[in-house]
């Protein structure tokens, strides 16, 4: 292995490609108009082929499709209600595109109208202008566009025979000629304002399609055609006329009736009957099996009230219930269970003034809340219940009232929601704060949001802490820090960074990457820390290039100054920033091999302006190093050298090293205002 250069440093990109399954861009083009017809998303359409250009083709081609049909419906809204204030359907770029062609169609029937002329000088844009003139086209008198079919009888007529080519043999038409000059077009074609060249109608975009509903205009060259907008579904097919037709699967044999079974045709679809019947009390299963049905269960009320139903195989039986019922009990109107007698409900009210609860099989008395039941005297009499619960009731003061009691506060608190427990005045109701306030017995304590401090003069208002002014503000922030009311932001420098997700540091943003970059396609891109740098490089005379960043010496005419030139010129790119520490090894260069005997030479030859770098020794070759402190951002283009003796042959190698020295972030103090 021949000796080379060995390089330490972090960043570098490689770039490769995929080669794919050729197909034509016709094919590409059909396969993305008939997804459009089929309104799939024309941004997501699944590759046919591996090539970038098919790609853009198929997207390109199904855009126009969907694009041609909402112009459409744009245009017919133009020629059936003549305005566009209704709110079209769809996304807002859709909307976009249909209200633009109402508008321009709009504006070509308002010029035929006029009697100006179709093909106006207005900048309207490309397809505004088409949709104009195809509607002031439209609204006047037709153009005559004869078709000419040559007859059998006079398809074997020369020039020399007929006149009528004899007098076009000069008009230069594009299709047909009339005679005298004059041009004219096949079926589906209009005269150019040349006289001479024909192009296609649009019956889709004229309306002059008759499509019925359901169905999309799709324009030809010369013609159109109309397809369905949705598919017929399972169970029909479409006929050539475009219509759905039911298939017969019974008719057909796509049927999977078992032998058992007889097909029976339906809409759409197909049904399995079996071919031997069940008697009365019995139902067919799925293998053409007959099931005793229980009536008892499949019925509502098979039987009269007062009977029980009892299945038996193909039919069943009623036998009439035989229940007694206990005292306080009766049975129900059908006569099959017991129901509760309901004391209650007599007229005389057992329980005279209050409630009465009825019981399973019984009853009993209940008086209202805040009375209590005598046993002597029949009655419900008041209960003082300040009296008999002392202290529990109420948190401070009970008064008793019949049939209940209620709870009043001593003075300073009020009646709490509950109706006994008593709470503080709460004067912060009232806000006497500026921002937040603490209720507390007797008093209340105003308190300030996170971002404000409460004043010293007056307790109350709240002042806004300046974070940034504060002993630590230098360092909330990278670069700079911004004081709003009650917080504060960070902000970066303009161009070149960007706020981290923590929204205090700046980072980098790199160009590169992002492709922001400037750079041209016979560049290079480089980021650098708040920027980037464009690279090139070319070979000098009597090299070539041999790989992204290396040149080789051509064979030599035995000159010593060829012979004495380098046989490998390599350039690198690397980048630091300012204020490094001193000494900082940046970059190493050394034979890829080694042999006992070698004997290397490196020493940088040019562009060490002002002595910032220096190199030295190591077994493996040699290192550059930052030997002076570097303070201001500049570029340098080194020229390192490296003299190789190896079997009494030396043999000379130049590295390029451009280095970029960029500003270390910066950092602004409080208020200052960057340039």
């Amino acid at each position: 292995m021949g000796p080379g250069i060995v390089i330490l440093f972090s960043l570098f990109g490689v770039l490769n490609g995929q080669g794919g399954k050729q197909m034509s861009i016709d094919e590409c083009c059909k396969d993305g108009r008939d997804r459009g017809i089929d309104n799939q998303d024309c941004t997501a359409l699944p590759l046919i082929s591996e090539s970038t250009t098919c790609r853009i083709v198929q997207e390109q081609c199904c855009a126009t499709v969907l694009e041609d049909s909402i112009c459409t419906n744009g245009i017919n809204m133009a020629k059936d209600q003549g305005g566009c204030d209704t709110q079209f359907p769809g996304s807002t770029c859709e909307t976009k595109t249909a209200k633009m062609c109402c508008d321009c169609c709009l504006l070509g029937r308002a010029a035929q109208e006029k009697g100006l002329p179709c093909d106006h000088s207005l900048s309207l844009g490309y397809q505004c202008g088409l949709v104009s003139r195809a509607c002031c086209d439209d609204g006047a008198p037709d153009v005559k566009t004869n078709t000419l079919v040559p007859d059998k009888d006079n398809e074997a007529l020369t020039g020399k025979d007929n006149p009528l080519l004899n007098e076009c043999s000069n008009a230069k038409c594009a299709q047909e000629c009339v005679g005298n000059g004059t041009c004219a077009c096949f079926k589906g074609y209009k005269l150019k304002p040349d006289g001479k060249n024909c192009e296609d109608i649009n019956e889709c975009l004229l309306g002059a399609s008759n499509c019925r509903g359901g169905e999309r205009c799709i324009n030809t060259l010369g013609s159109f055609r109309c397809q369905r907008e949705v598919s017929c579904g399972t169970g029909y097919e479409l006929t050539d006329n475009n219509n759905c037709k039911d298939i017969d699967e019974c008719e057909s044999g796509t049927h999977n009736c078992a032998p058992d079974f007889m097909c029976q045709n339906t809409q759409g679809s197909f049904r399995c009957r079996p071919k031997n019947q069940c008697g009365d009390g019995y139902i067919q299963d799925a293998l053409g099996s007959c099931i005793d049905i229980n009536e008892c269960l499949a019925q509502t009320g098979p039987c009269h009230p007062g009977q029980s139903c009892m299945n038996t195989v193909g039919s069943f039986t009623c036998q009439r219930n035989s229940v007694n019922c206990g005292r306080g009990y009766h049975l129900n109107d059908n006569g099959n269970r017991c129901v509760d007698i309901d004391e209650c409900k007599g007229p005389d009210g057992e329980c005279a003034g209050h409630g009465c609860i009825n019981l399973v099989g019984s009853f009993r008395c209940e008086c209202k809340i805040g009375f209590i039941f005598n046993s002597i005297s029949r009655v419900c009499e008041d209960i003082n219940e300040c009296r008999h619960y002392p202290g529990r009731l109420c948190a401070h003061k009970c008064e008793n009232a019949v049939g209940s009691y209620k709870c009043s506060c001593t003075q300073g608190f009020k009646l709490a929601s509950d109706g006994r427990n008593c709470d503080d005045l709460n004067e912060c109701e009232s806000s006497p704060c500026s921002q937040e306030c603490a209720n507390v017995y007797g008093s209340y304590q105003c308190y300030c949001r996170r971002g404000y401090q409460l004043s010293d003069r007056d307790g109350i208002n709240c002042e806004d802490i300046d974070e940034c002014a504060l002993p630590t503000g230098g360092h909330i922030c990278s670069y700079r820090c911004h004081n709003t009311p009650g917080s504060f932001h960070c902000n970066c420098p303009a161009t070149g960074y960007t706020l981290a997700p923590n929204g205090r540091s700046c980072q980098d943003v790199d160009e590169c990457v992002t492709g922001t970059h400037t750079c041209s396609e016979t560049e290079s891109c480089f980021n650098v820390q708040g920027g980037f740098r464009c690279l090139s490089f070319e070979c000098p005379p009597n090299y070539r290039r041999a790989g992204e960043n290396r040149c080789e010496r051509l064979l030599c005419n035995q000159t010593s100054e060829c012979l004495a030139s380098p046989l490998r010129i390599t350039y690198y790119h690397l980048t630091f920033p300012t204020n490094i520490p001193v000494p900082t090894n940046v970059f190493r260069m050394g034979p890829s091999n080694t042999v006992p005997g070698d004997h290397v030479q490196i020493a940088i030859v040019g562009g060490n302006k002002g002595d910032f770098f220096g190199m030295q020794r190591v077994p493996s070759g040699g290192e550059m190093a930052v030997t002076r402190p570097i303070t201001e951002p500049q570029d340098f283009e080194l020229s390192l050298e490296m003299r190789l003796l190896r079997y009494g042959t030396t043999s000379t190698y130049l590295a390029k090293v451009l280095v970029f020295v960029v500003q270390e972030q910066p950092i602004l103090p409080y208020n200052a205002i960057p340039e």
